[in-house]
């Protein structure tokens, strides 16, 4: 689970807030514009921004990964501008927004979604009359949410206009050209060097996957439903792709641009035929000689990361008219209108997202493998956490404090690349904070060992990558907090345990963690599991557990990769969450009714689950027994690799975790 750190309002945040809203208004008026849309993402929609992307939050103060805002050109009823986020940072944004925003709280009864918001009148005719033109950067929305998007705002009377320049980035530069000289400037664009992922840990060549990505692209279902190519004579001309993993995974390539992500900012066009070339779009002071000369290997062009969209613009002009190019409905606004959108197929999601999410066998026993490593450093911190805070009686210990730590046990790994999110270290009412970050300015809170601690936490190996929270306890928990954390582990062990059918999809098996939880009127607000890519993204698609609908449309799959984290949030008070990651495998059944095969879990992460906490008169036997299986399968694999450290009270502090827990 990603993260994003809190942080305190002071005067002077105050007054640039405003500052900036103000100069945003004022570009609104030069484009004629009555609302401007500023969202998240980037060119690449990726999850995590380069600090120079992080435009909301620049304008906002906002830092949580998800959501967006509108800026009226002026204020109507002393409101001019809203910010939208769901209810992961609901708490968050309401402390890091000045006064002169309004939060919209999404998933909340009665609050309409961003969307819903421009193109009802009921919601946006205050604020917004017919006749209302909203900018946005088309190099920011998706292509497929700009289809969707325009035609509603059209029949509520309002245009959505694409303005090629960003506004913000307009305001942006004109603050850094004010600025003093030593003041901190706006970011550059990242350019570290990209290297290759050799074959030993990618299991398969980047020639390989160019072919089958080729020949899905030559399917005859190929545009799926989309309505240019039911003439029948239409043909796939190639792919655009945008997301940087689906670049990274296709070319065995990695990088270090954005934040615990391992890619690089680049632009890949694929034509179909296989006379034609790739062209890789990347600047080219990233690229060594060694991935040079693994590129001309490879027969891939290298063009400038800035030439993309003229060189789109060049495509444009040379299709046929039964040319149709494949854009993945996450590729920017902007591609497609260089394209011409008559040219593209916007409403599929690509081949490369299905293909990466089944893993090859290398990637598997890489996962495992980085797994039993990374639990040595779990337990090697968790020993010492509980060292310093009971056998140390020490009361100073901050939850940023910590998190180093536990990053500095992970360094010391085989094949470490990096975290794969900032860790999420919190105690007491901070772990109530679904992404909270503990603040790196030593404003964090002491750990309090009377109070829960809950750890989510990852990292990226070269052969695999790591998600894993557990909920923790140095003294004695309430007997609320053992029921909550028991059900939520009763909800984990559902899913681990879970044998299903392989017509399954992640919105069908979500309940299952859930079920425990609401027998007592309990719940959380964020999803059950997400797909994990193979050192790349800690958040993959396109599969998931959870209750978004998108989830229903793709069926689980052996070899996919995903998260089981169920949780309980007593805001205010304490946050429990227990999360392993999972591969999905054949299961072995008695029966096949209908010819239908059956799916179960492999369990990946090997770090104890608390017994403390578990109240055992909830737990049915086949539960307490799973979870006396988990623990003794953790003490037998991470065991022999935690002796070789030395660490001998790391050694202790794992048997004792490990002994069983007795029935009642």
């Amino acid at each position: 689970m990603a993260t994003s750190s809190t942080s305190s309002t002071s005067s002077s945040d105050l007054a640039a807030a405003s500052t900036r809203l103000d100069a945003l208004r004022t570009q609104l008026d030069k484009h004629n514009l009555q609302a401007y849309i500023v969202d998240s993402s980037d060119a690449h929609s990726n999850e995590y921004n380069a600090p120079l992307d992080d435009r909301r939050a620049y304008l906002s103060r906002f830092t949580g990964s998800a959501g967006t805002a509108i800026v009226l050109s002026r204020r109507r009823h002393d409101q001019g501008a809203f910010l939208w986020t769901d209810g992961r940072y609901h708490q968050q944004a309401a402390t890091q927004l000045s006064p002169d925003w309004t939060l919209m709280k999404h998933g909340a009864p009665s609050v309409p979604s961003w969307t819903e918001w421009l193109s009802t009148p009921s919601h946006s005719a205050q604020f917004l009359p017919r006749g209302s033109r909203v900018g946005l950067d088309p190099a920011l929305i998706a292509v497929a949410d700009y289809t969707a998007l325009a035609p509603a705002l059209a029949t509520a009377g309002v245009e959505l206009v694409p303005v090629r320049d960003n506004l913000v980035d307009a305001v942006w530069d004109a603050e850094e050209r004010a600025a003093s000289a030593g003041q901190r400037g706006k970011p550059t664009r990242p350019r570290e060097d990209v290297f290759v992922l050799g074959q030993e840990f990618a299991g398969e060549g980047a020639r390989s996957k160019i072919e089958r990505v080729r020949k899905e692209l030559d399917k005859p279902d190929v545009f799926g439903g989309d309505a240019k190519a039911k003439t029948g004579d239409k043909r796939c001309w190639g792919l655009v792709v945008t997301q940087l993993d689906e670049i990274a995974w296709l070319l065995n390539l990695r990088g270090s641009d954005i934040p615990y992500n391992p890619v690089f900012f680049s632009y890949l066009v694929l034509p179909t035929a296989s006379a034609s070339r790739p062209t890789l779009f990347i600047d080219l002071s990233q690229v060594p000689q060694a991935t040079y000369d693994y590129l001309t290997e490879l027969d891939v062009l290298i063009e400038p990361y800035e030439s993309f969209v003229e060189f789109l613009e060049g495509v444009g002009k040379v299709l046929s008219e039964q040319d149709l190019v494949v854009l993945p409905s996450r590729t920017n606004l902007s591609c497609a209108l260089a394209l011409s959108l008559s040219r593209c197929v916007t409403s599929t999601r690509g081949p490369i997202a299905s293909l990466k999410a089944l893993k090859n066998p290398t990637e598997v026993q890489g996962f495992r493998d980085c797994h039993v490593r990374d639990g040595v450093a779990l337990v090697r911190y968790f020993s010492w956490l509980e060292g310093e805070l009971v056998g140390k009686g020490r009361r100073d210990l901050r939850e940023y404090e910590a998190a180093l730590r536990l990053e500095e046990f992970r360094k010391q790994l085989a094949h470490f690349r990096g975290l794969s999110f900032s860790t999420i270290s919190s105690t007491g009412a901070n772990a109530s904070v679904i992404h909270y970050s503990p603040p790196s300015d030593g404003t964090s809170a002491v750990i309090d060992p009377s109070k829960i601690y809950l750890c989510d936490s990852g990292a990226q190996f070269t052969d695999g990558t790591t998600d894993v929270t557990r909920t923790l306890h140095f003294g004695e928990p309430t007997a609320f907090e053992k029921r909550a954390y028991t059900r939520v582990l009763q909800g984990h062990i559902a899913i681990d345990a879970a044998v299903f059918p392989d017509t399954t999809t992640g919105y069908m098996l979500d309940p299952w963690a859930r079920r425990a939880l609401w027998q007592d009127g309990l719940d959380y607000r964020h999803g059950t599991g997400h797909g994990v890519g193979h050192f790349l993204n800690v958040h993959e698609g396109p599969m998931g557990i959870g209750t978004r609908v998108a989830y229903n449309d793709v069926k689980l799959q052996p070899s996919q990769i995903l998260s089981n984290e169920p949780g309980y949030y007593h805001d205010g008070e304490f946050g429990i969450r227990v999360e392993n990651l999972v591969c999905v495998v054949p299961a072995k059944t008695a029966h096949s009714f209908g010819g239908v095969s059956y799916l179960a879990m492999e369990r990946l992460t090997m770090c104890p689950i608390a017994t403390n906490l578990v109240e055992p008169s909830l737990l049915e036997m086949r539960e307490l027994e799973w979870l006396n299986a988990y623990n003794r399968e953790v003490l037998d694999k991470v065991g022999p690799l935690l002796r070789e450290t030395g660490d001998d009270e790391a050694v202790r502090w794992l048997e004792k975790a490990c002994e069983p827990l007795r029935a009642v």
